[in-house]
């Protein structure tokens, strides 16, 4: 029973996650209150959607995110964002 339970923890890998994932994962992110698991949720479908074409809804997704951070623009994470956003004009 117990490898049963240690299975079903196991993270599934990427390439088996549904696109929805990674707004699943945004949801979890803000009832939990973790703001930089919701940049990096928000940066991956900002991502998606600039592959798409979408690049109002896009920006219009990441850059409140990115305006909660006041500290730690010298993040990686952040960067990014930052660097995304640019890009997404």
């Amino acid at each position: 029973m117990k490898s049963k339970c240690q299975h079903q923890r196991r993270p599934l890998p990427a390439t088996t996650r549904p696109l929805m994932g990674i707004a699943a994962r945004g949801a979890v992110a803000r009832k939990q209150q973790a703001r930089s698991f919701e940049l990096r949720a928000a940066m991956s479908m900002a991502r998606l959607w600039r592959d798409q074409g979408k690049r109002d809804e896009a920006r219009n997704l990441l850059a409140p995110v990115y305006r909660w951070f006041t500290e730690g623009f010298d993040t990686l994470d952040l960067k990014e964002a930052k660097a995304l956003l640019d890009a997404l004009g």
